[in-house]
């Protein structure tokens, strides 16, 4: 689920928080031994120039109607215009860019077209306008104002071999009750060859899975995968929130796997198999304005980039070039991002970093050092301060390099690690690179991520010039793929990329609605899963977290 948070300071408050669902009928096939691998891109556009992405669904492999688990939540604002933009895209592995993906079509409309209809279907467009074939897009929205979630462990026992040479490979389908039919709320993972599965522990908000209403129907498929996008049914149940709510309380709700047409076929038939509802539970979920205005303190840190791919700063031609007029890139993306951000920091006191530079008095390379010489005081005050602070570094130091990332991740780590010993959620990091070249230190900066993602922490990269950014947005894991070098998976996705070249032309609050874009969900989905309330919350505290957590 991807959160989105204020369009621009200009804006009054958003009226209601709003669910997007996505699915997609007769989409063109442009793989000559399959079927298209679909994603949705979602885009939003609130300023009147630059569009910049609000988030992506799942890829779904081999499937021309696909119906897309992962939902858009977006802040809508009655008084403004909120121009959406959903491009869909034929993905061909799991590493793939969109650059290399195949365009599959895409709708543009506004936010109020659709919540004023509930559910809009339209025909996808080429980018030259002309129909993208028969495919079809339909989006249907839903008011959030109910912040629970219902958490889940599940698993299978005895369900059906569907496969001819080995075990079935299930999965579960969770769909919530609406007036036209029944709408995909959730779906979990695929279990290979296994026929007593456990699947991860999930959490599906209860707006999403009955509306609220805990007697309301919900129905759950479970399904063999198949790489072809033809899968199996095994069996379904239908059960009300409270019913396996109640009957979990004791031990565990278990509930028969029926197919109907193997029943209707075979008089003997007694199911296939049994799904075992080991938890669910009803608990608050904080949103982020809940931890905003209950104390929690953002620290943002700056980290910019003094390799010598920069160039000369003396001459035009380097990025590091201070116009007469004040400007270079580094200075556009200090000014846009820290002048949202500072609003959120109570001390309004930065610490700036700079790395790949020789510095005095020895002229030895370093990754980490003070950009006010201060080891002692690091701090700068408000972004004018920043400023300062970068303007008077740059004649006293020498580009070099190599361009290491992992040194100015581990530091702010170090202090997103001390936050942790707090029993709220006391202090979230913020950390801002600027950058203009490719990571030397890659493996290390793997590693650094993998460890940051288990602290409250979120990295911003913004990369300026014209350098290949490619591996910036292979560490933007949006798909949730980022490993460590060791092969240790990222516990949650805390970096966000962005090229500075593609707002050059855009206001300001461009570049900061897009960099800033996943800030607010990061947070709330990292302390909700850590089961930490704001310091000055009611007082109502989380559930302690399963010991299926992840450990720090």
């Amino acid at each position: 689920m991807a959160a989105v948070g204020p369009p621009g300071p200009g804006a009054t408050g958003c009226v209601t928080k709003v669910a997007l669902s996505v699915s997609c009928n007769n989409l063109l096939d442009m793989d000559h031994f399959s079927k298209s691998d679909p994603l949705c891109l979602l885009l939003m556009n609130s300023s009147g120039s630059q569009w910049w992405e609000v988030g992506r669904t799942e890829k779904i492999d081999n499937c021309l109607n696909p119906a897309f688990s992962k939902t858009f939540v977006i802040d809508y604002y009655f008084e403004m215009v909120q121009k959406l933009k959903f491009q869909v895209f034929d993905i061909d592995s799991d590493d793939s860019s969109l650059a290399d993906a195949d365009f599959l079509g895409e709708l543009e409309c506004t936010l109020g077209q659709i919540v004023s209809s509930g559910k809009l279907t339209k025909p996808l467009l080429m980018k030259d306008k002309r129909p993208a074939g028969k495919g079809t897009i339909t989006v249907f929205a839903e008011e959030r104002t109910d912040s629970r979630v219902v958490e889940f462990e599940v698993a299978g026992r005895k369900l059906d071999k569907k496969d001819f040479f080995g075990k079935s490979d299930p999965f579960l389908e969770f769909h919530k009750q609406t007036a036209t039919g029944w709408m995909l709320a959730h779906r979990t993972e695929v279990v290979k060859y296994n026929l007593n599965p456990v699947w991860r522990p999930f959490k599906i908000p209860i707006q999403a899975l009955c509306g609220g209403d805990v007697e309301k129907p919900i129905k759950v498929d479970c399904y063999d995968y198949n790489n072809s996008g033809s899968h199996n049914m095994i069996g379904s149940f239908q059960a009300t929130l409270c019913q396996i709510q109640q009957a979990s309380q004791t031990y565990a709700a278990e509930f028969e796997c029926i197919n109907s047409k193997k029943k209707q076929k075979k008089k003997s038939y007694k199911n296939s198999g049994v799904i075992v509802i080991k938890k669910c539970k009803t608990v608050k979920e904080y949103t982020f304005l809940d931890y905003i205005m209950g104390g929690c303190q953002f620290n943002f840190t700056i980290a910019i980039d003094f390799t010598g791919s920069n160039g000369d700063p003396r001459f035009p031609q380097s990025l590091h070039y201070i116009s007469p007029n004040g400007y270079n890139e580094y200075l556009s993306a200090i000014w846009a991002v820290g002048s949202v951000i500072q609003d959120y920091d109570s001390d309004k006191l930065f610490p700036v970093l700079g790395f790949g530079a020789q510095i005095p008095p020895t002229w030895q390379v370093s990754h980490e050092f003070p950009v006010n010489f201060n080891a002692g005081n690091p701090f700068c005050e408000g972004i004018e301060g920043v400023v300062t602070a970068y303007q008077q570094c740059l004649p006293q130091v020498k580009l070099y390099g190599p361009t290491n990332f992992s040194p100015v991740i581990n530091h702010v780590a170090n202090f997103g690690r001390q936050a942790m010993q707090q029993e709220t959620a006391s202090q979230y990091f913020v950390l801002l690179i600027i950058t203009d070249g490719v990571i030397t230190d890659m493996d290390e900066t793997r590693n650094a991520i993998v460890n940051a993602s288990r602290l409250p922490m979120s990295i911003i990269i913004v990369g300026v010039g014209g350098a290949d950014f490619s591996a910036m947005e292979f560490l933007d894991g949006d798909d949730g793929n980022l490993r460590s070098a060791t092969g240790e998976a990222a516990m949650r996705d805390i970096v966000q990329f962005v090229p500075f070249r593609q707002f050059q032309n855009s206001p300001p609050e461009a570049l900061a609605q897009s960099v800033l874009a996943e800030i607010p969900d990061q947070v709330v989905s990292f302390f909700n899963t850590m089961k930490l309330r704001p310091p000055h919350s009611d007082g109502t505290p989380l559930p302690e977290p399963s010991a299926s957590a992840p450990p720090l």
